[in-house]
């Protein structure tokens, strides 16, 4: 058995695989970013190193900087979550060549199944169908264009090495195909280090529904249950639930074989998703996530299968602990992403700051997978996802209505969430009667009058900006360079000789608390557009002088690994252009200037 594991993660999921690895006396190390030095998974991990940097590239996706944790901490297996290195052939052929266990597949298989190109290949020697697409990476908007009058419109661009909705882009006709390819490279790259894209047939009226597998060393391989992941938002689930609703077992039973398939025709080991669209009563296979998903829980809930301590088991070379005919599932469980997003009226806009109050539900049935407490901030620079809300229930019908309930008991304030969102969803008679679809959220669910104001205190008021400071230490009389990072209201007050003369200056010297209402966009209509949350601009689309009208993208700001088109507010001619791709602006910034 793997004796120190390092989780190459950080929120929730690393807190998921540090708990199972304390139940079965595993030492963690946990690694965090500037950002994150005081973040929930650092505060419970046996060991934390520093990664430095702030951005996910400057340190979860530095290999260089995780390798050289590995050999200081000595850790002899290494957990990469879901996101960053987890479908990653490079990092994890770099683990396994220095003796690390990597808790994942071979590098091999997530060479055949991490590229959705090449999976769709080997699903298909394997006799699984897959949606109609192309086995090439896209090398221009010209193949999108082809591809599109050969198979009919709409159709989807989408990234080769990722998933989560991130590098997806909808083609409608082949005008869109120009910039659709730019954005899903771009965001590609900026998410998953890597930008090839493929396209596929784009089906109008689908459920999403995905296979939980898991294989172990010794050629046992075998399906855990079925997910249903149809509730969507750009691309990106919001609601998944287990058993999938209104699905016929025949279908349920063909759906389980045919992802053991694909698992077995690539040497897959441990844990994987094997996903599928369904519509019509036909399956089609979509992708193989070569990894543990967010969505795991639900499967857990009604299989009572602790799906990490399986990877680890499988990773330390250990047999499945259970067999194909061992799978026993009961009752229904339902799980909603509780995200840093405003619904904005169905616009789902990002909101980073700080948590100020975080009471979870409890109850019968009730669970919460959580990476933040009370204070901690969640950073535009990272993945939104706060937690997950999970409950079980006997039925669908009380699966739903407890649900509900708990969503209702939760309190967070401090940031906006997609709670109300959930809510809507939820209390639906088309989701009741399961007729939604991975189109439903977008297309036919009203969320004009849904929101959620980040109630509480301001995300500055939270807690006091910390700043580093190199000082020497002795210890038995050895002297030693040490960091610490102190509070900024400490060091002003220190500074200051006396109340009432430089010290209220010192001490004024603090970062100012923004009002509640401040940093809000300008009125409608104004002419200076503002963006609506802190972010990156990565691409500006206008030049003074020119003409625009109301709706037209006049840049691209990513906040929180998303892609949001910044619009003009009314129609007129550019006079300002504030910004250039690659600034850093805060929520409420004039990016550009019409009249």
């Amino acid at each position: 058995m793997l004796s120190k594991i390092l989780i190459a993660n950080r929120g929730e999921i690393a807190v998921r695989v540090i708990r199972a690895c304390q139940e079965m006396g595993i030492a963690t190390v946990a690694v965090y970013s500037e950002l994150d030095r005081d973040a929930l998974h650092v505060r419970l991990a046996d060991e934390s190193y520093a990664l430095g940097g702030q951005t996910a590239a400057e340190s979860y996706l530095n290999t260089g900087a995780i390798l050289d944790v590995i050999e200081r901490s000595g850790a002899d297996g290494v957990h990469p979550g879901y996101g960053f290195f987890s479908e990653n052939t490079d990092f994890a052929r770099a683990i396994t060549d220095r003796g690390v266990t990597f808790i994942g597949p071979p590098p091999e298989a997530i060479e055949v199944m991490g590229d959705k190109v090449s999976s769709r290949i080997a699903a298909e020697r394997a006799g699984v169908a897959g949606v109609p697409g192309t086995t090439e990476f896209l090398t221009s908007a010209d193949e999108v264009v082809a591809f599109g009058e050969a198979h009919g419109w709409p159709v989807a661009i989408k990234a080769a090495f990722g998933g989560g909705g991130r590098g997806m882009r909808v083609v409608r006709s082949a005008g869109e195909a120009a910039g659709a390819f730019e954005s899903a490279t771009s965001e590609a790259l900026n998410g998953f280090g890597r930008g090839e894209c493929y396209v596929e047939r784009y089906l109008t009226w689908p459920r999403h529904v995905e296979m939980q597998i898991i294989a172990d060393t010794h050629g046992n391989a075998v399906w855990v249950g079925e997910r249903d992941c149809s509730a969507q938002r750009r691309h990106q689930k919001l609601v998944e639930e287990s058993p999938a609703p209104a699905f016929p077992d025949d279908t349920r039973q063909a759906m389980g074989a045919a992802a053991v398939s694909v698992a077995k025709a690539c040497g897959y080991v441990n844990a994987g998703t094997v996903e599928f669209l369904y519509q019509d009563g036909d399956f089609f296979f979509l992708e193989m996530n070569t990894r543990l998903q967010v969505e795991h829980p639900v499967t857990e809930m009604v299989t009572g299968i602790d799906l990490v301590r399986e990877q680890i088991r499988v990773a330390s070379g250990l047999p499945l602990s259970f067999g194909q005919d061992d799978v026993e599932r009961r009752g229904h469980a339902i799980e909603v992403r509780v995200n840093a997003e405003d619904p904005a009226g169905g616009r789902f806009l990002p909101s980073p700051g700080r948590i100020t109050t975080l009471v979870p539900p409890q109850g019968f049935g009730v669970r919460w997978d959580g990476g933040y407490e009370p204070g901690d901030e969640v950073s535009q620079y990272y993945d939104n996802l706060v937690g997950k809300l999970i409950v079980w229930g006997l039925d669908r019908d009380i699966a739903i209505d407890r649900m509900l309930r708990a969503i209702r008991e939760f309190r967070i304030e401090g940031i906006a969430t997609t709670l109300p969102a959930d809510l809507a969803i939820l209390d639906h008679a088309d989701f009741r009667a399961a007729r939604h679809s991975t189109k439903w959220v977008e297309d036919t669910l009203d969320l004009s009058g849904v929101s959620a104001a980040a109630a509480g205190a301001p995300a500055d008021e939270g807690g006091d900006e910390k700043v580093r400071r190199d000082v020497d230490v002795e210890v038995a009389g050895k002297r030693f360079k040490v960091s610490v990072w102190v509070p900024a209201s400490d060091l002003a007050l220190a500074a200051a000789p006396a109340a009432g003369g430089p010290a209220g200056q010192a001490a004024a010297g603090r970062r100012p608390k923004r009002g509640a209402s401040s940093g809000g966009a300008v009125a409608l209509g104004s002419g200076s557009v503002t963006v609506p949350m802190q972010g990156t601009i990565t691409k500006v689309t206008v030049a003074v002088g020119d003409t625009v009208t109301a709706g037209q993208t006049v840049c691209v700001l990513e906040a929180m690994k998303m892609e949001n088109n910044i619009a003009a507010d009314k129609d007129g001619t550019v006079t300002e252009v504030r910004v250039e791709a690659g600034q850093a602006v805060a929520a409420g910034n004039v990016v550009v200037v019409i009249s």
